[in-house]
């Protein structure tokens, strides 16, 4: 896709192992391919919509209806960007930072997934780095939330280890079942105090526009 057309297309953030950025046509193949290997352990239920309880084709297909939806939906007052996390160009998940009414509000929420094979390496910390040196450092972003499961214990970890403080609870229902989540909020001033790594951020400038900057 021509950066001109799409700018986000031309944004990429790099941490020290990883790659961030809008996937091509066959980087969104292999995540679509990734899906139905398994991105959490069997009888787990970590995401409010039970995008992962279908067949292999089905979830796969769940991959790429999410990434296409998040492009034709974009709207400078209600965006969602997902990008593929990538280690020397092998897919490894996709991360996603969104936000309503964001030059007003100026706060994001993140969500995320990896392939079980990727997870318990550090990936997931270190691409949620990346995604909050935009928001904060790129974007002036004053917060980010983000909702995880109270049995969540993995993600919980995650946000906390970041800084992330309780800022209360939600409730919502999956079917006939009311589901309990954290609610976690990480501000510019903490996470400005906390100890850096070097993360690189290239063609944030053509994108200010459809972020509503």
């Amino acid at each position: 896709m021509r950066v001109d057309l799409w700018p986000p297309y031309g944004l990429s953030i790099r941490t020290p192992r990883l790659q961030l950025r809008l996937p091509g046509e066959e980087e969104l193949a292999a995540l679509a391919d990734l899906a139905p290997a398994g991105v959490h352990r069997p009888g787990e239920r970590p995401f409010l919509t039970p995008w992962t309880e279908g067949g292999p084709a089905d979830r796969a297909q769940s991959v790429l209806r999410g990434h296409w939806g998040r492009l034709a939906e974009w709207d400078v007052t209600a965006w969602s960007l997902g990008l593929a996390v990538l280690r020397d160009g092998e897919p490894l998940g996709v991360v996603t930072l969104r936000a309503q009414d964001f030059p007003v509000v100026r706060e994001v929420a993140t969500s995320s997934w990896l392939g079980l094979a990727h997870q318990g390496q550090g990936y997931g910390t270190e691409a949620r780095v990346g995604l909050l040196t935009l928001a904060f450092d790129h974007l002036d972003a004053r917060a980010a939330r983000t909702e995880v499961f109270q049995d969540n214990h993995a993600s919980q970890a995650v946000s906390r280890k970041l800084g992330y403080a309780a800022d209360g609870i939600s409730v919502d229902a999956r079917g006939d079942e009311a589901l309990v989540s954290d609610r976690l909020r990480l501000t510019r001033q903490v996470w400005r105090r906390r100890e850096r790594v070097a993360v690189r951020v290239d063609g944030v400038a053509a994108c200010r526009p459809m972020f509503g900057l």
